[in-house]
């Protein structure tokens, strides 16, 4: 029996060899010759040309004597030749020697006339079966190489130059080259003996095939694959007598009976059932796969096969009338099969979910179902690429996905569940199959020495049955030759019975084998455009949407097509697969994006600027009065929108959210995905688009524009912001994913002047506009600081601003600045606004040192009235406009302080007070270092300080190097000194009255009181000088003003007491100076008459 034993494994052997050499033949050559990128550099060099020409004509002939001239080149590259063709040349001769093997095995089998019945020998039968299409597959592809004969022709050439004689093989190859220039014909003349072995083994799909290839009506009429129609047998194990051949593909047998058949033809005309099963097979499809994306257009080529045999006629007339068969109702027939699987698996794995348990006893109907959808998917893709008739539109199938994810959800079913089947089957195994397995032998008289001994498997044990499945695999082998002693054509129960029993076995140790040869959907990998364009038409699709994630999940079976050859391939299915969770990311995005939209629409709806018009209609109807026409509709409230009338409305709020929450089902599917060792996380590529759209609206939002200097208020914009941060709150109803994760990285890089990507964020646009916007307008004399309103107020002026300085300042929407920005935010405005002060700052100092001979003199002078009038006289500018700028930038921060401090302590008051206790007990000893860092965590809590750190901070980077610290603090104390001397020149000034209702003069310098003592104390906690005894030495100087009492001039003490105010408001401003200090300088009644004047002037103003 050694000559059986060799057959029974050969088939297998062969088949898997096989793959190789296909994949060697597909990869190395058809698709390196095919593409002219990947074509051998020999086969387009110019200077090769004529030889390769003259090569292939006289192929496979080898003459290298007398064309010298055409084949110097050649000679030259002789030896890069040979290293270089070599791969392709040998993998030529692996073709040769794998046709061998099969022709000898082919010979052996008929010799031992072997038995085939698919329904009897499975094993047996298919392999052999899968043998001679694979060997038709790989004779056609070869034949498919166009430069082959080139290739092997200069290999030989560059060997015979080299060596002095022609490679040993290339006699036969060069021989097998010319005879398979067709190969089906060529093919078709091999065939001849071994037709009847071939015949029998298709004819014995007559009880298979017909059963498979029924239409949707027939499945739906059986209910086909139904745990629930009938409920009573719910419980009972699907069995059949042909259990393997249940779950066999369509697709491989209508391979072996187009190819067998076109290689056995006589069978057509002798046996009615070959004809039937030929027939069929022609009028479901118009081609069939050869390998991956290489197709075979089956009756343009058994048309051409049989035109030139004599008798065919009715044959050929069959193929055309089934060809029309094909395109015009295939189509129709496979998508209604399509349709009614998508119901049918939906069930399936709805059932699944629900009871588990059931895929024991049903595990048969899950890998039919799962054949049955790969059959149809794989159908519809073949034709949708190659298809000869684009009449119809039963090539696009809109629902694909769907039927790709139950398929999906049924092999997960059967990972999660595998060792419910596994302990089912084992159970089954030793309980029921060992026990009629006996009772078969018994009766049949079976000798032992054929049994099989199925032992009671305990729990926990390791199950292998991969050698019991082989020794049935031999038996059938022994048994299905002519001499055998046990001929298993007369024991066909035995051979069904343990076709049964090798499935179940395989339920207990193959389950992984089994989905990858009953749902492997690998195949996608080589029509990969088509790929794209069903997940395009996926997405398009709102109802198909949530099944999308079933395009990322295929990526993972093409890990057991590709190949380590082929690296390229490992590389495109790891960029499909990116591609696809990133665009299911941009469709939720994008629908996230449309909900907030239109969520901050009904947001802004309810801001309390649009209020006014529905206040004014109340007022104007309480009062009787009409306003407007009679026939001017009502303005709708907000919340119109959400009172229904009909349950039916359907807004475009609800459709939204309707496509997000599907969309999300599909991203929210599976935690992660491995592909090529690589892990995919969907809901990270949610995550990821969000946070970069986030970032995008919150800019976007704030409508800034460069040209006009427009901005959206703070508060508007925080609204908007809350409204879309809602709305992505809400998201975590859909997807398991961290949102605040998002806010916090989007947020907190809005607080830095560029985000991540190095794009502007809120904080400099905001910091931008109220620096070079709103303060420069204050500068210009267009807005004036109102202490009474805590806000800038606009004036009065020829050109109206373009917008409202109030609206912009205010104290709520200064708190929704803050919020905004947060202290990190808040801060950078701070440093960018000191960064204005130090630079008026050191334009103040070059003013000093102009003016340093006349003031040093001044400050001994103060006791000396004429001669300080004489010496004022010198000075050559007026330093108070600059001092002036830098109070009203310290105003604007103190609102903005006083802002953040308000939301803080909203926010966090435990913190705050903590910071506020620890700054208001700092002893007065305590060293200036530790007290600095103690009012620099204050001043980032909004609190007010003594002394400003960052104020400190901004005037400590101007030192000069060429300055002595001592010259510095003498221009210091100069420089103070030069502020108090001219201060009375302000009396003069026109905007200089002081007006009561807003507690300030309207040319702002009311803010000197600020900048004089803010600037002091920075100055001089720099230069390590005594606050107080400067500030007194101010107010010295400033003493100046009493002599505009004396003048006579009006226009020069125009607005005396409006100035006289000023020393009051420095006082109460600083924390170093006391009223008794003044009063020493300063009487002040002067200051109570002044007071009382410039209110008396305001009620006559006023009347």
């Amino acid at each position: 029996h050694k000559q059986p034993t060799s057959q029974a494994t050969s088939p297998s052997y062969r088949n898997e060899r096989h793959f190789d050499l296909v994949l060697s033949v597909s990869d190395t050559l058809l698709q390196a010759c095919g593409d002219p990128k990947a074509k051998p550099s020999y086969l387009i060099d110019k200077n090769l040309e004529s030889a390769v020409k003259f090569i292939v004509r006289k192929f496979p002939a080898v003459e290298t004597r007398n064309n010298n001239q055409q084949l110097a080149q050649l000679q030259k590259e002789k030896s890069e030749i040979l290293k270089n063709l070599a791969l392709y040349y040998f993998t030529f001769v692996d073709v040769m020697e794998f046709k061998d093997h099969v022709c000898e095995l082919l010979n052996t089998i008929d010799a031992c006339q072997v038995f085939f019945d698919i329904t009897v020998n499975f094993d047996l039968t298919k392999n052999y079966l899968d043998l001679v299409v694979t060997y038709t597959t790989l004779m056609i592809l070869l034949s498919r190489i166009e430069e082959r004969k080139a290739i092997i022709g200069l290999y030989n050439y560059a060997h015979e130059m080299t060596h002095g004689s022609s490679d040993r093989e290339y006699p036969r190859l060069g021989q097998m080259i010319v005879d398979y220039e067709n190969p089906l014909k060529k093919m078709m003349e091999e065939f001849v003996p071994h037709g009847k072995s071939l015949s029998d083994a298709l004819i014995s799909l007559q009880m298979v095939y017909p059963r498979r290839n029924l239409s949707a009506d027939q499945w739906r009429n059986a209910q086909l694959l139904s745990l629930i129609s009938a409920p009573s047998t719910m419980l009972n194990p699907a069995q059949s007598d042909t259990m393997p051949c249940e779950y066999l593909s369509l697709d491989t047998m209508e391979k072996w009976i187009v190819f067998g058949f076109i290689l056995s033809h006589a069978a057509l005309n002798s046996d009615p059932a070959a004809l039937s099963l030929w027939k069929l097979s022609l009028q479901s499809s118009s081609c069939l796969c050869l390998f991956r994306d290489e197709v075979f257009h089956i009756h343009k080529a058994a048309e051409d096969l049989f035109v030139n045999i004599r008798g065919y006629n009715k044959r050929i007339n069959d193929i055309r009338e089934c060809k029309e068969a094909a395109l015009s109702h295939a189509g129709s027939m496979h998508r209604e099969r399509r349709k009614f699987l998508r119901s049918a698996l939906k069930e399936l794995a709805t059932v699944l979910a629900d009871q588990p348990g059931l895929l024991g006893p049903k595990a048969l109907f899950v890998f039919m179902a799962l054949s049955f959808a790969r059959d149809e998917i794989i159908w519809l893709l073949r034709h949708a690429d190659n298809i000869q008739k684009k009449s119809t539109d039963d090539f696009i199938d809109k629902h694909i996905a769907e039927l790709i994810f139950y398929m999906e959800e049924l092999r997960a079913h059967v990972r999660k569940y595998g060792p419910v089947m596994q302990r089912y089957y084992v159970q089954y195994l030793s309980g029921f199959d060992a026990v009629v397995l006996n009772e078969l032998v018994q009766v049949s008289h079976i000798p032992s020495c054929y049994l099989f001994l199925i032992c009671v498997v305990e729990d926990g044990e390791v199950f292998d049955f991969r050698g019991m499945r082989l020794d049935w695999f031999r038996l059938q082998a022994y048994t299905s030759v002519s001499k055998a002693s046990l001929g298993i054509a007369d024991h066909r129960e035995l051979g069904k019975m343990m076709n049964t029993i090798i499935f179940h076995t395989k339920m207990v140790d193959s389950l992984v084998e089994m989905l990858v040869e009953t749902s492997d959907l690998s195949i996608f990998c080589f029509y990969s455009r088509a790929f794209e364009k069903m997940f395009q038409q996926c997405l398009e699709l709102p109802s198909q949407s949530r099944y999308s994630i079933s395009f990322p999940l295929l990526c993972m079976h093409f890990m057991s097509c590709t190949h380590e050859l082929c690296p390229e391939e490992v590389r495109g299915s790891l960029s499909l697969c990116n591609m696809f969770l990133d665009e299911m990311a941009k469709q939720a995005r994008n629908l996230i994006t449309d909900i907030c939209t239109e969520q901050c629409t009904l947001s802004d709806q309810l801001l309390p600027k649009h209020c006014a018009k529905t206040i004014s209609q109340a007022v104007n109807k309480k009062s009787k009065k009409q306003t407007g026409k009679k026939g001017e509709p009502e303005r709708e409230k907000p919340g119109v929108e959400s009172m229904r009338k009909n349950r039916l409305l359907v807004t475009n709020l609800d459709k939204l959210h309707t496509a997000l929450s599907e969309l999300c089902f599909s991203i929210n599917y599976v935690p992660n995905m491995v592909v090529w060792e690589h892990t995919f996380t969907p809901r990270e590529y949610l995550t990821s688009h969000l946070e970069i759209r986030f970032t995008k609206s919150i800019v976007g939002m704030t409508m800034y524009n460069q040209a006009t200097q427009e901005i959206a208020k703070p508060s508007e914009l925080l609204t908007s912001v809350r409204a879309y941060m809602t709305v992505l709150q809400s998201i975590e109803n859909y997807v398991q994913i961290d949102i605040t994760r998002v806010f916090n990285n989007v947020l907190l890089q809005q607080t830095q002047h560029l985000d991540s990507h190095g794009e502007p964020t809120i904080t400099s646009l905001y910091t931008n506009w109220y620096l070079e916007t709103l303060l420069r307008q204050v500068s210009n004399g267009h807005i004036a600081y109102f202490p009474a309103m805590k806000a800038f107020v606009n004036l009065p002026t020829e050109n109206e601003l373009t917008f409202n300085a109030e609206e912009y300042s205010d104290i709520s929407e200064m708190r929704s600045l803050s919020e905004l920005l947060g202290p990190y935010g808040m801060k950078f405005l701070s440093e960018s606004l000191m960064w204005h002060i130090s630079s008026q700052v050191a334009e103040l100092k070059k003013l000093v040192v102009e003016n340093m001979e006349v003031l040093t003199q001044m400050r001994t002078s103060f006791d000396k009235p004429d001669q300080m009038a004489a010496l004022f006289k010198k000075l050559t500018c007026d330093v108070l406009k600059r001092m002036t700028i830098i109070g009203v930038i310290l105003s604007f921060r103190s609102l903005a302080q006083e802002a953040l401090r308000d939301v803080l302590s909203y926010h966090i008051p435990f913190l705050v007070s903590s910071v506020e206790d620890f700054k208001d007990h700092i002893p007065r000893e305590t060293d200036m270092k530790v007290a600095m860092n103690v009012y620099e965590l204050s001043s980032a809590a909004g609190l007010p300080c003594e002394i400003d750190p960052a104020l400190v901070v901004a005037l400590s980077s101007q030192k000069s190097e060429n300055i002595s610290p001592e010259e510095e603090y003498k221009i210091a104390c100069l420089l103070m000194v030069f502020v108090a001397v001219s201060l009375p020149t302000l009396a003069s000034n026109v905007m200089s009255q002081y007006s009561p209702a807003i507690e300030g003069h309207c040319n702002n310098i009311h803010c000197l009181a600020k900048a004089i003592n803010q600037i002091a104390a920075a100055l001089f906690t720099i230069h390590k000088g005594s606050i107080e005894d400067r500030l007194k030495e101010f107010l010295l100087a400033s003493s100046s003003l009493l002599k505009i009492g004396q003048e006579t001039d009006k226009v020069t003490t125009r607005n005396r007491e409006s100035v006289y105010l000023l020393l009051d408001m420095i006082v109460q401003e600083s924390p170093f100076l006391t009223m008794d200090l003044l009063e020493s300088c300063f009487p002040y009644v002067l200051l109570r008459n002044a007071y009382h004047a410039v209110y008396k002037q305001s009620v006559s103003a006023s009347a």
